[in-house]
């Protein structure tokens, strides 16, 4: 699985290592860090990019984002889709919860589900929310799920 820098910069270790080495540079730095973790899709004609980002939110000092991105052929319902997004979003939460509980570093899984029900994205909200709770961690949805909306959103864009 390939992990990007913002900048476009590929990381050439597993991203764990990458993640930590990130979290006791900040430590020494003297930043309590936040980690939030989300995915965003975009159908692009037969296909659909994914992009899957780690956020590292800086106590009032800013952030910072490693990405990942994948494409899709499978046709997918709308509500397919945004558990797919979840389950990416999982995945990769699961795969740092032991780290991030080392360094004691908060963790949120972000989902890019709408909590109007008047949005095609709400379909999923029930499914994704038990998900990713049952999971046990800290779930929030759009207006409040940034790195979802805002920063994966940035990348399929």
């Amino acid at each position: 699985m390939i992990w990007k820098k913002f900048n476009g910069e590929i990381i050439q270790i597993p991203i764990i290592e990458e993640v930590e080495r990130a979290i006791e540079r900040e430590a020494n730095l003297g930043n309590k860090l936040k980690v939030c973790i989300g995915t965003d899709s975009q159908v692009k004609g037969n296909t659909i990019d994914f992009a899957t980002v780690i956020v590292f939110l800086r106590e009032q000092k800013g952030g910072f984002m490693f990405i990942h991105q994948e494409r899709s052929s499978i046709k997918m319902s709308i509500k397919e889709r945004m558990l797919s997004e979840v389950q990416k979003s999982i995945e990769c939460a699961y795969s740092l919860c032991d780290l991030l509980d080392l360094y004691d570093v908060d963790l949120e899984v972000h989902a890019d589900i709408n909590t109007n029900p008047n949005f095609k994205s709400n379909q999923a909200l029930h499914e994704a929310m038990g998900y990713i709770l049952s999971m046990g961690f800290v779930f929030k949805a759009k207006p409040e799920a940034f790195a979802s909306s805002a920063c994966a959103n940035k990348i399929v864009q």
